[in-house]
């Protein structure tokens, strides 16, 4: 397998120990870009068994701090560490909101290599002392464009006076606004700026993902959207949609018609959103109902179609709802339905983005084109067949007490 160009550009940079700004899509590796030259510096029992460092190298304090944006990539970014660190039995923590404090002040006094956190738990903690930062080799800032978006950047700049100031930094951010830049120029020493994002599109997701556009009826759409999950090579879907109350409502339609669906929005408890997110991941719901918020950093193999319920708010969000299919060198379908009310605001997307849809065709569930168009089986129906009914489901994943009580 070759690396992806993220990877092969930051890896030689990150080893040597010089600090680096990341310029890439998310979707593009570039977790391992920077997970192993990070998991490099990190001294284990392992490392010293074998020679290779010194025993007062050893500590039980945390040696490199990742800190994102969301809980849901924070996860994704532990899995993908704690796999790629198994062989020298690397410690890997994710530290965000939403649970417990306790099983994660009980894990720090254990003793953890890597954190991976969100600012506003890991000031807590570090605000209670139960967090030390002071044995920091390694910081990695990412997607910090979105940090920003979500207004995370004074927290941030506040973790960072927590830390040596002798450490190596690498920041990856997916578009570079100013407040990003001033950041890095504040923290960073003489850092290496790395870009692979592609000139010719809007980067390298976009690239393999064929894009549909239908102007749809509201009424018709439970229907449409039933036709199109039954497609021919459908793998796992995201569907998106703009209120929480339409992401419960789909979410609930779907699982009458017939399909394994779950739903990711801000009204569920992060209990229930974790357990739709395992079942998605595990493969026991293969439709996945969400809002915009919840699904940032929502990363998982296999998607192949993504739908756009109803319209973005705007052209950002519409690039990172796509994105979530055609990923690390994947094919990927995005369909997106606007209703009548909403072509104004779908014009002003697909003039920002210079797509081919200023008009979506006039579309029902029923029309042609549509069966054509996305190879949806002639005669197929709203309902999912029970033949076709393998999945285990939502409910065959564990929900997760989190309600220990809180400090």
């Amino acid at each position: 397998m070759s690396p992806f160009p993220i990877q092969e550009m930051t890896l030689p940079v990150a080893l040597s120990g010089s600090d680096v700004i990341g310029q890439a899509k998310t979707g593009t590796g570039k977790t391992l870009g920077f997970g192993l030259p990070l998991l490099e510096r990190v001294t284990v029992p392992a490392d010293v068994e074998a020679g290779r460092a010194a025993p007062e190298k050893l500590t039980d304090a945390p040696q490199a701090l990742i800190v994102v944006p969301t809980r849901e990539l924070c996860q994704q970014v532990t899995n993908d560490l704690l796999t790629a660190g198994k062989v020298r039995n690397v410690r890997v923590l994710a530290i965000y909101g939403g649970r417990a404090y306790e099983p994660q002040v009980e894990a720090l006094k254990k003793g953890v290599d890597v954190i991976v956190g969100t600012p506003g738990r890991l000031l807590d903690l570090a605000g209670q002392r139960k967090l030390d930062l002071s044995h920091i080799r390694v910081l990695v800032l990412d997607e910090a464009d979105e940090m920003l978006d979500l207004g995370f950047l004074p927290d941030v700049e506040r973790i960072i006076t927590m830390l040596p100031p002798k450490r190596q930094t690498m920041l990856f951010s997916a578009t570079m606004p100013g407040a990003v830049i001033s950041l890095a120029r504040r923290y960073m020493s003489q850092p290496t700026h790395i870009n692979a994002t592609s000139p010719d599109d809007e980067g390298t997701t976009v690239k393999n993902t064929v894009q549909h556009v239908y102007r749809a009826h509201n009424m018709d759409k439970p229907e449409m959207l039933s036709r199109i999950l039954q497609a021919d090579g459908r793998g796992l879907a995201m569907v998106f949609c703009r209120t929480k109350r339409t992401a419960a409502d789909i979410a609930d339609q779907l699982e009458k018609r017939g399909f394994a669906s779950g739903a990711v929005h801000g009204d569920l408890g992060q209990g229930a959103r974790e357990q739709a997110l395992r079942a998605f991941r595990n493969g026991k719901v293969d439709v996945l109902v969400c809002t915009d918020v919840a699904a940032r950093g929502i990363d998982v193999e296999g998607v192949t179609h993504v739908i756009n319920y109803q319209s973005p708010e705007d052209e950002k969000t519409y690039l990172h709802r796509i994105g979530r299919t055609g990923r690390a060198g994947a094919k990927g379908i995005a369909i997106t339905l606007v209703d009548w009310d909403d072509i104004p605001r779908w014009q002003l997307i697909n003039k920002a983005l210079d797509l081919k849809f200023p008009d979506p065709v006039e579309t029902y569930s029923t029309s042609p084109h549509l069966y054509e168009e996305l190879d949806i089986p002639a005669g197929t129906t709203g309902v999912l067949p029970r033949a076709d009914r393998t999945r285990a489901g939502l409910r065959a994943e564990q929900v997760e007490d989190l309600s220990l009580i809180h400090i």
